[in-house]
């Protein structure tokens, strides 16, 4: 059974940064790839960032693309997700994911997703 727990949302003003993280259960971490997700009140959920398991292929959606970081250390079981210059419209709970693909953009194919935490992003 794997475990996904994210961990480093909160208030932030706009323009402020945040680095969230969610750690991982299992031995076989670094061979899957890794997705950030987020759903606003009232949304669908939408993507965010992937990242292959290895050497770090990374893709993001144009909303967040030059803004949010994706990366990940397979020593420690953990994908991060480095937002900067943070926008009223980042305002969501983010999720992690693990691909059953390849890194992907697509919600549908991720077969284990964490709890999500809160990001709010005050004007």
């Amino acid at each position: 059974q794997v475990q996904l727990v994210e961990s480093g949302g909160g208030l932030v003003q706009a323009g402020g940064s945040l680095r969230l993280s969610c750690a991982a259960s299992g031995r076989t971490f670094s061979r899957y790839a890794m997705g950030w997700f987020r759903q606003a009140p009232g949304k669908e959920r939408e993507f965010v960032a992937t990242i292959s398991w290895s050497p770090g292929t990374t893709y993001y959606a144009d909303s967040v693309k030059g803004r949010f970081t994706i990366s990940r250390d397979n020593a420690k079981n953990t994908v991060y997700l480095e937002m900067n210059s943070l926008k009223p419209e980042d305002t969501a709970v983010y999720s992690c994911a693990r691909s059953s693909l390849a890194p992907s953009t697509k919600a549908s194919e991720y077969d284990y997703w964490g709890q999500g935490t809160q990001v709010t992003v005050s004007s």
